[in-house]
């Protein structure tokens, strides 16, 4: 099939995927996500080998990561998550990083590139996932929420870091290097961003937020290609980039014009998540080498291996190191949160194979973990999360615990 066929094929899938999400919520939740992979699976070269590969396709693909984790990087209020909060936060991933690392160098008899591509897809989040499921169960708003956020949001930065230093091809001095020069144009892009705007900037957005100029969103767009480019130039991951992205729009926006940035970032939803992010997302599924994991035994048996490292890993030290206010109830839909992961897992498993550490088989393993971790762990949560009265009772028993 050409690639306008596959494209076509693509965006019907991306118009099922919510009905039958919308049907399957009559008995269960089921992520939005986990629909349009397995679509993506069903017409990919091991199943009906209907969609085919081309670099129009991937293009999109990699812009619809690129979205997904600039949306992430958006959501991220430093006003909420700063403090005790944000230390925690950082504290759990570092631990998940030693216990990724560690595990991964004993399971791979330490072959270093191998262990570090394991060890760090381990540590992720998959934060820009994990939100729309919070949004819709109106789990985001509140105390957890902005626990969720922190969590989750070092969740996604850490194991971006995490590429740049161990998956980059340079020397981890080196690496340091360009991240430190790379985070000082970062930060005197942020102090920019944070100076106040000239009325006129306020003045166009607002005259042409519902006209055919649209100067907010042509703005933000600019500000995303100007630090994939960045990240680029400097041989870092785009995901960084992507990332300072969304952090910057932020700032900016609710700095400049705080009455029309709700509705801005609306637009900029509508176009990710109408249209880039499914692709991405069905890509994934298109991409998913499903005949190596089922050739092979050892790679079968390595998925249920990987989703408890999942939890182990990235979901034991968000438990441990939970802000003291949040009850056990809470802490442990927090693990079960923190410990889904996706995105980052196909993006650091794809580097993987493109440096040839990482074997078909063991790519499909993690891939295949992460995409069930989409699927258990959120609806676990969300069924922790569901007995509110319960919580409340739960939270009078229990007092403030010691620490």
């Amino acid at each position: 099939m050409s690639h306008h066929g596959t494209l076509i094929l693509i965006m019907a899938i991306a118009v099922v995927a919510p009905l039958l999400a919308y049907g399957a919520a009559r008995w269960a939740p089921v992520p939005l996500v986990i629909f349009e992979i397995v679509l993506g699976i069903a017409v990919g070269p091991d199943a009906l080998g209907w969609a085919s590969h081309s670099q129009f396709i991937d293009t999109l693909s990699n812009l619809g990561l690129s979205m997904l984790i600039f949306l992430a990087g958006y959501e991220i209020d430093f006003s909420s998550v700063r403090g005790d909060t944000l230390r925690r936060a950082t504290w759990a991933w570092a631990v998940s990083l030693a216990l990724g690392l560690g595990i991964a160098f004993a399971l791979t008899g330490g072959q270093t590139g191998t262990s570090f591509v394991i060890g760090t897809a381990l540590t992720s989040t998959a934060l820009g996932t994990v939100l729309p499921i919070l949004r819709d169960s109106g789990d985001l708003q509140g105390r957890f929420g902005t626990v969720m956020l922190a969590f989750g949001s070092v969740g996604e930065f850490g194991p971006i870091i995490a590429i740049c230093l161990l998956l980059s091809g340079r020397s981890p001095g080196k690496s340091a290097v360009v991240l430190v020069v790379f985070a000082a144009i970062t930060a005197a892009a942020i102090f920019w961003a944070l100076r106040p705007r000239r009325p006129w900037f306020s003045r166009i957005v607002a005259g042409t937020l519902h006209s055919s100029g649209q100067f907010a969103v042509r703005f933000v767009m600019l500000l995303l290609a100007a630090m994939l480019a960045l990240s680029n130039a400097f041989g870092l991951d785009t995901l960084l980039g992507a990332f300072a992205a969304g952090i910057l729009t932020r700032l900016v926006l609710q700095g400049s014009v705080p009455e029309s940035s709700a509705e801005i970032l609306g637009k900029i939803e509508a176009m990710g998540f109408g249209f880039l992010v499914p692709i991405f997302f069905v890509v994934t599924g298109i991409d998913f080498d499903l005949s190596s994991l089922l050739e092979g035994g050892r790679s079968l048996a390595l998925l249920p291996v990987f989703l408890l490292l999942f939890l182990l890993v990235r979901g034991a030290p968000v438990y441990a190191l939970a802000p003291r206010d949040l009850v056990r109830r809470d802490r442990a839909a927090l693990m079960l949160y923190g410990s889904t992961c996706l995105p980052l897992v196909v993006a650091i498993t794809t580097i993987g194979l493109d440096e040839d550490v990482l074997k078909a088989g063991e790519a499909a393993a993690l891939v295949g973990a992460a995409m069930v971790s989409v699927l258990v762990f959120p609806l676990l949560a969300l069924r922790i999360r569901s007995g509110k009265g319960a919580a409340r009772r739960a939270e009078r028993a229990e007092g403030t615990e010691a620490w």
